[in-house]
Order: structure tokens, then sequence, then C-alpha cells
């Protein structure tokens, strides 16, 4: 397949990607020809149910799965011919992530664990415990900072994981259900702070639900049907969202 540079206004680009986890083919865990930009800034979420290939698409996109075929551009970079230290360094460097569970490391405090990336990176303590505060405080959780993980609920939990998530500034940050597991209140002021703190920051959000409410915080949805992209969502009217858009296949 002859390459093609993605558009200047994408950050991530991908096309035509074929991924079969494991070297089987299963509805569950197949890409099958996708296609999808994602502009700088932009929220975007991915919908579709359980085994559409959510999942799969952001760790294609993020270069934690590598496709069997296809393109995957971020920026300039190709990511899809990177070798395993290159994609690494590359998540480590530009992309955050968020899973369904907090996986924090108990022994750490909430400012210590909102800290890790920083201190691995060799970020002075002080200043990446003032880094953590900030974002701590973003995502109305800064009277937990000294508490560790066992003392605090599954969304106080789930925040901090967000704060790490983005203390970096990630160019790109991918949450694959990040909301998941939490109660619709919890969940929803979780996803507006986060949308909040990515929005003023300039970051790209890559958002995996198959809540279309959760979607509707987003910019733009693309929904995918076993392992296929069948459509396209643009909100008619601010967060309004899917409820009252216009679908393109």
């Amino acid at each position: 397949m002859h390459e093609m540079a993605p558009p200047d206004n994408d950050v991530l680009w991908a096309r035509s990607l074929r991924c079969s986890l494991g070297g089987r083919a299963s509805a569950a865990d197949v890409l099958t020809g996708i296609n999808v930009g994602v502009r700088e800034g932009e929220i975007l979420a991915v919908v579709g149910p359980r085994g559409s290939g959510k999942t799969t698409l952001l760790r294609c996109l993020s270069g934690q799965t590598v496709t069997q075929e296809g393109e995957v551009w971020f920026n300039s970079a190709p990511v899809h011919t990177m070798n395993r230290a290159q994609r690494e360094r590359l998540r480590r460097d530009r992309f955050g992530w968020i899973d369904p569970e907090p996986d924090l490391v108990p022994e750490l405090t909430a400012w210590e664990n909102t800290a890790l990336p920083l201190l691995l990176r060799g970020t002075s303590r002080r200043a990446a415990k003032t880094a953590a505060a900030e974002w701590l405080e973003r995502l109305d959780i800064g009277t937990c900072a000294r508490t560790r993980p066992a003392s605090l609920t599954r969304a106080e939990r789930q925040r901090i994981a967000t704060a790490r998530a983005l203390i970096t500034s990630p160019a790109v940050l991918f949450a694959d259900e990040p909301t998941a597991t939490l109660h619709s209140a919890d969940a929803a002021q979780v996803l507006r702070t986060l949308t909040a703190a990515a929005r003023s920051h300039g970051i790209t959000v890559l958002l995996a639900t198959h809540d279309l409410g959760v979607a509707a915080l987003a910019d733009r949805t693309i929904a995918l049907r076993d392992g296929r992209r069948v459509g396209t969502t643009t909100p008619a009217t601010g967060a309004e969202g899917v409820t009252a858009c216009s679908l393109s296949v």
C-alpha cells in the first residue's frame, strides 16, 4: 500500500486499519478497514457495543497494538513503522491513557500517584508535588492529596488516575471507558472535569464509550460495530450531542 502523509490539521490519522489480536479472527477483537482522523484539540468519542473494537482501535492509534495492515500517523510520524522502543517512548512522552479501573499504587498517596509520571522522568520532587496538587485541584480532589487509595471512593480514585494521565500535558489522551464502573452522578462529574481540563490545555482526547450520554460531551462521535466503522455524528447544537445529530456513513 502506498503511504500518504496525513492532513496537516490531524494530530492522529489512520487508514485501512486491519487488526486481529492473538492471530485469530473474531468479531470481538478485529478491526476491518478502519479510517479515522482526529483534529488537534478535538474530543472524539468512539462508541459501540461491547466487542465492537473500541479498545482495539485506541490501542492501535496509541501504538500499544501493531496492526496487521494499514497506517497510523501521529503528526508527521508514522507510528506503524516504529519499533517497540520508539512506540514506548512515544506513549511515555506524548500520550496519556486512562483505563476503566483506576490502577493506582496502593502504597502511594494521591499526590504521589498523580506525580509518578513526572518523578519517573526525573522531575524534582518539589516540582512534581506542585504540579500534582494543581491537577488534583482542577479535578476537584485536592483535599485528598495526602490520602492513600484504600481510603478513597472509586470515583475519587478515578479522578486521581485522570490527573496522573493529564499531568504530563500529553498531546493526546486516550480514555478507554473511563467512567464505566462509576455511578451516573460520579461519572458525569469526572467527565465534566476531564473534558474541561483537556479543553483548557488544548489536549486531544479519544474517548471510548458505549454510553451516548458520555459521547454527548465530545465534539464528534464515530461509531463501530463488529470492528467496522458505521457512521459519524456531529452535535447539531453544542453539547446536546448525539440526540440531535446528523449521521453520515
